[in-house]
């Protein structure tokens, strides 16, 4: 599990960053002096820390500031499967605080600094304001929305076509967030994290990934992807994309 250090409020709920991202929709003053209100503190975790595990109870909940993570399930016998990734404004730890119990693990995969809640104020938070409660609830049909796409990508789309799909998907995200820029590599992840997610052999992996880049549609290197030409791969993928309608965060 990553340590925790005593929590402080270094960035107040009124200067958060990611309130100056078009991608997230506006607070009301109100729900903004609520959320300061409800907010704990911050954390940083470093790269490689295990947020959350399958099967614990965390008293928290987790909305990212910065940085990559990713959300897995894994079978006794060490084999893994990548539910999705976690990037600024995603709220974790909410499976756990409703049902007492984590069905996934969260890992980091770059250096992260998380926004910290306590679950006792989560009812007080549906009471006193719906608005956010609302919120809570969108971001929960979300993540089902992604979790849908992501398995029809690994049931029905072919190795080219989920490898398209999941580059393509990560790298709107991640422009949106501020988390990818001209230049700048997509994601700090191996082409394990690219099999673990795929449901593919490390071996397919890599010849997939050899294909799109023969296509000159993205680089990779080492530990990092960049994109060349997102609209290409989407086309690929047969996906038309993330939905422009500002979202929610806390």
């Amino acid at each position: 599990m990553a340590s925790r250090t005593a929590l402080k409020k270094q960035i107040s709920c009124g200067k958060c960053p990611l309130r100056d991202l078009d991608c997230f929709r506006k607070m009301s003053p109100t729900e903004v002096d609520f959320m300061s209100e409800f907010k704990s503190g911050e954390f940083n975790a470093q790269a490689g820390a295990t947020l959350l595990v399958e099967g614990s109870n965390s008293p928290h909940l987790y909305t990212v500031l910065e940085g990559w993570g990713f959300r897995y399930k894994s079978l006794p016998d060490g084999r893994r499967q990548i539910l999705n990734f976690i990037l600024p404004g995603d709220l974790i730890g909410l499976q756990g605080s409703l049902l007492n119990e984590m069905a996934h693990s969260i890992e980091t995969l770059s250096d992260m600094v998380l926004c910290v809640f306590e679950r006792d104020g989560l009812y007080n938070l549906f009471k006193s304001s719906p608005s956010l409660g609302y919120d809570i609830t969108w971001l929960a049909a979300r993540e089902e929305q992604m979790l849908d796409e992501h398995l029809l990508s690994v049931g029905r789309r072919t190795a080219l076509e989920r490898a398209a799909y999941l580059i393509s998907f990560l790298s709107q995200r991640a422009r949106r967030v501020g988390h990818l820029s001209e230049d700048q590599p997509l994601i700090p992840f191996t082409q394990t994290h690219v099999s673990d997610t795929l449901g593919l052999s490390l071996v397919h992996t890599n010849k997939t990934l050899k294909k799109l880049q023969e296509r000159k549609l993205i680089r990779w290197s080492g530990k990092s992807c960049h994109v060349l030409d997102e609209k290409k791969l989407m086309e690929i993928a047969g996906w038309d994309g993330l939905p422009e309608t500002p979202r929610p965060f806390l």
